[in-house]
């Protein structure tokens, strides 16, 4: 059995090794070969190109590489075109991975997209390209799967690996001990970002957090876990730079769940980081910044009020969401500090987050298997591109 597969960033690695292991505890014998992350390399995926190049976020940003990238997913079409796999599986990613998955549908390749675009938050009309290009869409919100089924796309919800992975019921203390921490005293997490161009837009702005939060609450300690070395040494630089080695901030080369859940509140770059904070019972305050065209790109196109996660799966501002020019150090550390000042409300939170963990948690290997046994099996029926029913039909409800 071989299957082609892409991901383009480190969530996608993320979610692309674990569904490579449950592939493999049905079909040992399974294959894979794409663009894969270090996580699905270490599960036994070839990558014919380095996942990094296609980690660019942003759409002005997007416009410096798009030849190169182009020209990558142009040389892994013939590849898998001439390799006829049994099924290609696009992890996100999907302004490189649904144009090919187009190219191979048509050319009679069962496609499956797993996690679905936001086509509820901004460019709806792409759900009328997914019809054409993916044989399945796999999505881990439960909210997601009426979108499809309005549009005839075959669907399947398959929750999220990350809330099976993570206990319903966090053991704070246990964390703390690890960390080494007291169990009355103040941490707060800070996640920049996965990427080294998003700790380019944060990392200045999370140390002048600190700073600003150390002067007024000097007894409380912050961590940062980074999950590479080149973000890991580009943080410490910053913090050279600025001046800032003698704060009391402690990078962990990994460990964010960890960082999380000892966590008395977390401070967070907009991205499945704030999933994961939620799926800890972490108290968060998310941020993030662009580059100014962008955001007001992606900003005009919006079609939901907010952006992270939390607040889209509980369809209201449960989170406070600073972006962009209102992302000072001084409102970020107040925010933060609301939540320290206010036992009552991090609670109420956290019962809010345990709510979002128990509609996840529904037992995502299994699920993920279902879904792609008649790809692997080589039962699958063709899926006729002209059933879609308009956009707008589709998203209404």
């Amino acid at each position: 059995m071989r299957i082609a597969i892409v991901a383009g960033e480190a969530s996608g690695d993320l979610l692309g090794a674990a569904l490579i292991r449950a592939v493999k505890n049905r079909f040992p014998d399974a294959t894979f070969d794409g663009i894969a992350g270090p996580r699905m390399m270490a599960e036994g995926a070839v990558s014919h190109f380095p996942m990094e190049k296609l980690s660019v976020r942003g759409i002005v940003e997007v416009l410096k590489h798009v030849r190169e990238i182009l020209a990558i997913r142009r040389q892994l079409a013939r590849r898998i075109l001439a390799d006829r796999p049994d099924v290609f599986i696009g992890i996100d990613s999907p302004d490189f991975c649904l144009p090919l998955e187009a190219r191979l549908k048509a050319a009679g390749i069962p496609t499956v997209h797993y996690v679905s675009p936001s086509v509820w938050a901004w460019r709806p009309e792409r759900i009328q390209k997914i019809a054409q290009a993916v044989s399945r869409m796999l999505v881990l919100f439960p909210f997601e799967q009426p979108i499809y089924e309005k549009a005839g796309i075959p669907v399947s919800f398959v929750g999220h690996p990350m809330a099976d992975a993570m206990p319903l019921d966090p053991d704070r203390d246990g964390a703390r001990t690890q960390l080494r921490l007291a169990r009355a005293g103040t941490t707060v997490a800070l996640l920049p970002g996965s990427r080294l161009g998003e700790l380019e837009m944060h990392a200045d702005l999370m140390i002048e957090t600190v700073r600003t939060m150390h002067a007024k609450r000097p007894e409380t300690r912050f961590f940062v876990p980074l999950a590479t070395r080149e973000t890991r040494d580009y943080f410490e630089r910053r913090l050279y730079v600025l001046e800032a080695r003698e704060l009391p901030i402690t990078i962990l080369f990994g460990h964010a769940s960890l960082a999380l859940t000892s966590a008395d509140v977390a401070l967070v770059a907009s991205g499945t980081a704030t999933l994961e904070a939620a799926l800890a019972r972490c108290p968060m305050v998310v941020t993030y910044k662009l580059k100014p065209l962008t955001y007001r790109m992606v900003r005009k196109r919006a079609l939901l009020p907010y952006f992270s996660l939390p607040n889209i799966l509980s369809g209201e501002f449960i989170v406070p969401e600073i972006l962009q020019d209102d992302a000072t150090p001084e409102t970020l550390a107040q925010a933060l500090g609301n939540w320290l000042d206010h036992k009552e409300a991090r609670a109420a939170l956290r019962a809010r987050f345990a709510e979002i963990h128990r509609t996840l948690a529904v037992g995502h290997e299994g699920r993920v298997i279902e879904a792609l046994m008649p790809y692997l099996c080589g039962h699958a029926p063709s899926a006729d591109p002209r059933a879609s029913v308009p956009v707008r039909a589709a998203l209404r409800g």
